[in-house]
């Protein structure tokens, strides 16, 4: 410790006549090597931790408050189409934000309109983009449980919620002003606007998990959308294996699987022999050049 520390006070000039000039040449073209294959995590970097650091300094608000407020002046109140597209916008040309995003969106679109489930559990609203995607795609009777653990982010995902037209007391309102001469349709449409209700849970999700049966009455769950901390999506999964929440023929998709990556929930899917799954390769979200995918699981139960 005490070399360590008369090192940190040696003057700049003895470790310049340490390395000759020709020794750190050689190091140049590895270095505009490793710039050039890795160029495009350097300005993922940039958009989503340099950029982000200096708006919250100068702004005072957070990015999904800044978000918030682009999407609030530039989309269609009760228009989901609106604000999902102002989010693309937003996260694409402004500020990254690790949305679902279009391209993947389209992927997640298919599964559920083909599945068509009536009770869908997300984890992980973060400012509610996937809500409003997974929620707009919903048939007629289907609940969407969406939880969200920071306390920040649930406020911004439940404003993006009533914008879109998936709050109760938005829908009904809108709804009402429509058919103000006809009675029969006013009560019509205040039952239909109870059909789809989207639930936001602020909690984290290991302590929610258990409680889905107790506090919310669910019996199983038709789909599972995963877009929380990755570190999550195995002790999450096997939470809901636990405690008998999938029944054969559940769908569970997962985000971000290969980057950042999950690899400890990829390893497990290989091994337990419960899922018919795959992965859907995809570019990260708002990127160029970063290969990510979503995992698609088929719950078969236990064999």
């Amino acid at each position: 410790m005490t070399l360590l520390i008369k090192c940190m006070y040696l003057p700049f000039s003895f470790y310049s006549r340490m390395v000759s000039p020709a020794i750190a040449l050689a190091f140049v073209p590895l270095l505009l090597t490793l710039i050039i294959k890795y160029r495009y995590y350097f300005v993922l970097f940039y958009r989503a931790v340099l950029v982000r650091i200096w708006k919250d300094c100068v702004t005072g608000l957070s990015r999904e408050e800044r978000a918030f407020q682009y999407v609030l002046t530039n989309s269609t109140p009760g228009d989901p189409d609106s604000i999902l597209d102002a989010f693309d916008y937003w996260c694409s040309k402004v500020e990254f934000i690790s949305n679902i995003g279009p391209k993947k969106g389209k992927i997640l679109d298919r599964l559920l309109l083909e599945q068509s489930p009536l009770t869908v559990l997300e984890l992980g609203a973060h400012c509610g983009y996937s809500t409003v995607r997974i929620a707009r795609a919903l048939p007629l009777g289907a609940r969407l449980y969406s939880i969200e653990m920071d306390q920040g982010n649930a406020a911004i995902a439940e404003k993006i919620i009533r914008l879109a037209g998936f709050d109760d007391d938005t829908v009904r309102e809108q709804e009402m002003v429509i058919f103000t001469k006809s009675p029969l349709m006013q009560t019509f449409c205040s039952v239909i606007s109870l059909f789809l209700q989207v639930e936001l849970i602020v909690n984290p999700s290991d302590e929610v998990i258990p409680r889905l049966r107790s506090d919310y009455n669910l019996e199983r769950l038709d789909f599972v959308f995963m877009d929380h901390w990755k570190k999550c999506y195995l002790p999450d999964l096997q939470l809901l294996e636990e405690y008998g929440l999938l029944g054969k023929g559940s769908m569970i998709v997962a985000d971000n699987v290969l980057f950042p990556g999950a690899p400890k929930f990829l390893r497990y899917l290989r091994k337990c022999g419960l899922y018919e799954w795959k992965i859907h390769r995809a570019m990260l979200e708002y990127s160029r050049g970063i290969r990510d995918g979503m995992a698609e699981l088929i719950y078969q139960g236990i064999k």
